[in-house]
């Protein structure tokens, strides 16, 4: 047999199972990843501490990130762009103390909480504009909406902002289901991952972010409106900045202009751990919740260690760069394999 007949039989010869599956879900492995690890970590703290999967502890894994799930949200649409949103943490700030005035002051909830949504969308509208008709990078324009929110948040009041209001109380209601719960925020926050879901993989708005964050040059020579979508994507995490707002200002009965200091980080983590690629064009919403529930998850064990918090940051900085370096790989065979 010749060199050349060799090289077209090694070349035509079935893939290995594990290269096969590996170049055919190339863009759900990382989301597999955070399961299992989601799984190592409640296993392991149930052989160690023995009372960890109890039904209160798994229904307050929802309660207690149920604002961090709706920003995840909003966040993994950004990034699948390929973009960035620094501002979600000061949104979410500026929209429940700015809520919490406005109830406080007497104006009704049916008023105040479409305010409080309309406000986030229209910074992350300001945020999408700079970013498409001004060619600001997402990072400055993003960190100008940082400070732009966290400002109006100190404009607002400098102080907490105590809210009475028999609706946002009953938010925060533990409704009984069997021997777990579960509260009206966290029913938001899974319809929000759910209708999040179905936008990204069941609507062309959704097929075209994909489109862009794959290669918005190829997006635009489709005729699809990357403009539009670009800037609707941060409408979106804005909005979801707004709701995530009301979700927090629920469950601390209270609004503060120094929420959400640093949880964008938090956030962009959660999402990248859930298997979205910084790169764009690949992720998941589901994937998403899957990382704030790894993320919780962390929190609860340290707090069950009786440790610093400041060690939830560590380990999910370790996680961050293991799934970043994972990610390239699963990618660079992907394209190989191409």
């Amino acid at each position: 047999m010749s060199a050349t007949d060799t090289t077209t039989t090694e070349d035509t010869a079935p893939k290995g199972l594990i290269g096969t599956f590996t170049s055919r879900y190339a863009s759900v492995l990382p989301t597999f990843a955070a399961i299992a690890i989601l799984i190592a970590l409640l296993v392991g703290a149930e052989i160690y501490f023995g009372n960890f999967l109890t039904p209160r502890n798994m229904s307050a894994l929802l309660l207690d990130n149920a604002y961090l799930m709706v920003l995840a949200v909003g966040m993994t649409f950004v990034i699948v762009t390929a973009g960035i949103d620094l501002s979600v943490g000061s949104v979410m700030a500026f929209t429940g103390i700015f809520g919490a005035s406005l109830i406080a002051g007497g104006v009704p909830v049916v008023i105040a909480v479409p305010a409080m949504l309309v406000s986030g969308a229209a910074i992350g509208l300001l945020i999408g504009v700079l970013i498409q008709y001004f060619n600001v990078q997402p990072f400055i324009a993003s960190l100008a909406g940082l400070f732009l929110g966290r400002g109006l948040a100190y404009v607002v009041s400098l102080s907490s902002i105590r809210v009475e209001d028999p609706v946002l109380k009953w938010l925060g209601t533990q409704l009984p289901i069997g021997e777990f719960y579960i509260t009206p925020t966290g029913i938001i926050a899974l319809l929000t991952v759910a209708i999040g879901a179905l936008v990204m993989h069941f609507t062309r708005f959704g097929r075209t972010v994909y489109a862009v964050g794959g290669s918005e040059q190829s997006a635009r020579l489709m005729g699809l409106n990357v403009a539009r979508t670009k800037v609707m994507v941060y409408v979106i995490s804005g909005l979801c900045g707004g709701l995530a707002g009301l979700v927090l200002t629920a469950y601390t009965n209270a609004g503060y202009p120094r929420n959400g200091i640093g949880t964008e980080l938090d956030v962009i983590a959660i999402v990248v751990i859930g298997g979205t690629l910084l790169s764009g064009g690949r992720g998941y919403v589901l994937g998403s919740m899957i990382g704030v529930f790894v993320f919780g998850t962390i929190k609860t064990i340290i707090s069950f260690m009786g440790a610093e918090q400041s060690w939830t940051h560590i380990i999910v900085g370790a996680l961050l760069l293991l799934f970043i370096v994972v990610q390239r790989a699963i990618v660079a065979r992907s394209d190989k394999s191409r």
